[in-house]
């Protein structure tokens, strides 16, 4: 197995360490809208680094059609955790895809720019995840202001990970 397959289960035991604190919100608040955040509310910002896997991994290094969830249509944890399982299958076909040479270039478009761009299948990978957790630090931040304690949501200790395994 790769090295970067071992490392993205890391970032799931994280990410669902992140959801496990997130389902102790009230539901209203998982979907409540806080101004001085980019993407609104928890929920949100849930779906976005979803859309950001889908939109790099599957749409610019794949050539996959591109699965947009539409944040309205998820109103709880356990329907993200869904769009999540779709991520970690993508995650697994473009890490298997790679995996005989990680450094190889991609060339693709990207909706903001007007001249393609050329990324390494290491770098693709990277992006998405340092986004991820980028984000569950801004999702923290969210659940502060709404008035909870959250839980530690770096990377977990091999003691930690356990309760999850």
């Amino acid at each position: 197995m790769s090295i970067l397959k071992e490392q993205y289960k890391l970032v799931r035991l994280t990410r669902e360490n992140a959801f496990a604190f997130c389902e102790q919100l009230e539901a209203e608040d998982y979907t409540k809208e806080l101004n001085g955040f980019g993407w609104g509310s928890i929920r949100t910002l849930h779906v976005h680094v979803a859309d950001c896997y889908q939109a790099w991994l599957g749409h610019f290094a794949l050539k996959k059609d591109r699965r947009r969830a539409d944040p309205e249509t998820i109103t709880n944890v356990p329907e993200m955790r869904k769009q999540f399982r779709l991520v970690d299958q993508l995650v697994d076909e473009f890490l298997t895809f790679y995996q005989q040479d990680y450094s190889l270039q991609i060339t693709g478009s990207v909706p903001w720019q007007k001249e393609e761009e050329r990324l390494s299948a290491l770098w693709l990978f990277t992006h998405t995840v340092t986004h991820e957790f980028h984000h569950k630090g801004q999702i923290v931040s969210m659940a502060r202001q709404l008035g909870y304690t959250p839980v530690d949501t770096d990377l977990l200790t091999p003691a930690d990970m356990d309760k999850y395994l």
